[in-house]
Formats: C-alpha cells, sequence, structure tokens
C-alpha cells in the first residue's frame, strides 16, 4: 500500500457521504506497498480502509471487488467491500475509482514463526480451495509473458551482469516451467506485510490487486520466498517443511507439482526482482512510497539458482507418498 493521491480530510468526509458508515473521524495515508493510494479511514460506524485505485486499470476492478466479497463469505479473512447506499461498490475520487474495505485486526509478523508458516500454509490452501468456485476468472496479470516484456523495457538500464543473468533466467523459465500443473486464482503477492496475524491465527489476508488465475504453486513459491528466508537468503527447512507440509494436508500437492517446485522458487524470484528494477527505474511520484530494493531478490534469484534440486527441504512435501 502507498500514497500516490493525495485525500484531504474534506474529501474523505463528502465521500463518506455516499456511504452507512457515519461520520468520519480519522484519516491517515499508508505507506506501504507498490501500486495504488491507501488510507485508515476512522469513522463513527468503524475502522476501514478506502483504496484509490492508480495502478489498476478500471476494467479489472470488478474481478477485484467481487472476488473479495466471494471469499469472504467463504470464512476466508480479507477486506471485504462496502457497499454504497446506491448499492455500487466502488466510488470516485479525484476522477479516480475508489474502494472502502473493512479493515481486519491484528498484525503483520516480520520474523514469522514456525507455527505462523503453518498457518500461513493452511490459510493459503482454504484461499485456493475457496476461490475454485469463483466464477468470473482473470489472467494472472504478471506471469512469464509479463516478465518477458518488462525486462526488454528495462534491459538498457542494467550492466552486463544483470543483464546476463536476466536474460538466462528468462530462457530458464520459457524452457522448463512445465505446462499442466494445476491452476487456479492466485492472491500472487503473499509477503509478510499482507497476512495479519493475532496470536499464531491469520486474522488478515490483504491486497488481493495481483491475484488472477495462475499455477497455484505459483502462490506458494512466493510465500516461502518471503516468509521461510535465513539471514543468508537460503531457504529455511523447517518453517518451509511447515509452509508446505500445512498446505498439502488440506489440498494435496500433485508429483508434478514437487518437481517444478525448484523452477517456481526461481519463477517467483524472478517475477519480484523484474517489478522492483521497473519500479526503481522508472519510479511513480507519490507522497508516501516505499521502494523495495531490487538486490534482494536478485540476490534471492542466485540463491535458488545455486541451490537447484539439492534442496533437503524439498522432500517435506512429499511425505507419505
Amino acid at each position: 500500500m502507498s500514497v500516490f493521491t493525495q485525500l484531504s480530510f474534506e474529501q474523505a468526509a463528502a465521500c463518506l457521504e455516499a456511504y452507512p458508515l457515519g461520520s468520519i473521524e480519522a484519516l491517515t495515508g499508508i505507506a506501504e506497498g507498490v501500486q495504488n493510494s491507501n488510507f485508515f479511514l476512522g469513522t463513527s460506524a468503524g475502522d476501514y480502509v478506502l483504496t484509490i485505485f492508480d495502478g489498476v486499470p478500471r476494467a479489472q476492478l470488478p474481478f477485484f471487488i467481487q472476488l473479495m466479497t466471494h471469499l469472504a463469505a467463504r470464512g476466508i479473512p480479507c477486506p471485504a467491500p462496502v457497499a454504497r447506499h446506491d448499492k455500487a461498490p466502488l466510488t470516485c475520487l479525484g476522477g479516480k475509482p475508489a474502494v472502502i474495505v473493512s479493515r481486519l485486526p491484528g498484525r503483520s509478523e516480520r520474523s514469522p514463526t514456525q507455527s505462523q508458516c503453518a498457518a500461513l500454509g493452511a490459510m493459503l490452501a482454504e484461499l485456493h480451495l475457496a476461490a475454485g468456485s469463483f466464477p468470473e476468472p482473470l489472467a494472472h496479470q504478471r506471469d512469464t509473458d509479463w516478465c518477458a516484456r518488462v525486462a526488454g523495457e528495462i534491459e538498457a538500464c542494467l550492466d552486463e551482469d544483470d543483464a546476463r543473468l536476466l536474460r538466462a533466467e528468462l530462457r530458464h523459465q520459457q524452457r522448463n516451467r512445465p505446462t499442466g500443473l494445476p491452476r487456479g486464482i492466485i492472491h500472487a503477492d503473499l509477503f509478510r506485510d499482507n497476512v495479519l496475524f493475532s496470536g499464531n491465527r491469520v486474522s488478515g489476508l490483504l491486497d488481493f490487486y495481483f491475484a488472477g488465475v495462475d499455477d497455484l504453486l505459483f502462490d506458494l513459491a512466493v510465500a516461502v520466498n518471503d516468509w521461510c528466508l535465513t539471514p543468508a537468503l537460503a531457504v529455511d527447512g523447517e518453517r518451509c517443511a511447515a509452509l508446505l507440509t500445512a498446505y498439502d494436508e488440506r489440498r494435496p500437492l500433485s508429483p508434478a507439482e514437487k518437481a517444478a517446485w525448484p523452477t517456481m522458487l526461481r519463477a517467483a524470484a524472478l517475477r519480484f526482482w523484474i517489478s522492483r528494477l521497473q519500479d526503481h527505474h522508472s519510479p511513480r511520484p507519490g507522497a508516501l512510497v516505499v521502494e523495495r530494493d531490487p538486490d534482494t531478490y536478485r540476490a534471492i534469484l542466485r540463491k535458488r539458482i545455486a541451490t537447484g534440486d539439492d534442496s533437503p527441504w524439498l522432500a517435506s512435501p512429499a511425505q507419505g507418498d
């Protein structure tokens, strides 16, 4: 979440008149994320989050709004969109579409424990299962084709070592990422700051605006690359095993998914290295924006390439076969 579009207290108060949420009491910008403007919104009816869509195509917004509504109705702790008095789920602020959603309890964990990683794995499986009945799928917008397109746009900005690594990994993914893996709607951005905990219980999953249909395994790889790191950016075997085992108990991983795991970890590292390179070399102006260091995901990608198929924790989800 970030703030690219400024919003005054008075503008928010006027917007709130269209909602059954009482009067405004507080408005605070949120300095996280990379594509939309977000604010904590305190009202006489409770606490909410207001999002102004700066980076999401307007035509895709119904998918995200309906998906969150669908998941919330099925017990997934995600933000529930609030309808206006006229039942419309979206409003307009400064000429841009906006939404108000419920604010969920809990806090994000910078250093998740093994138990919290297991809770995340279980919740991610529940999310995939609940999203399986969603009737209006949208393709994941940051897939391998997107990576290739953006890589072509930014390669000239890179030194030769980085450009060589980028080209080599794109070739690897295009040649080796398997087809035919189980697919469905994925969150696609389940980093630690997008998950809230109350103790060891997942109390909130946030920021669904990268969601779309892709390999379900990709969601696990994104999570493990962020949640299960050692200080040297290797995968922590115990936390990874806890996450994968808890997921596997609810949606069993297929033999093809287990075989594809090293390649998928590399695919997830590549995707976020490229997006951070894009943000670094083509920054968007904003009042509250946290820039993510692209070097971290370059290092993670190199580590995954070096590890290859030799990781001892690879066997963890295959127990019982």
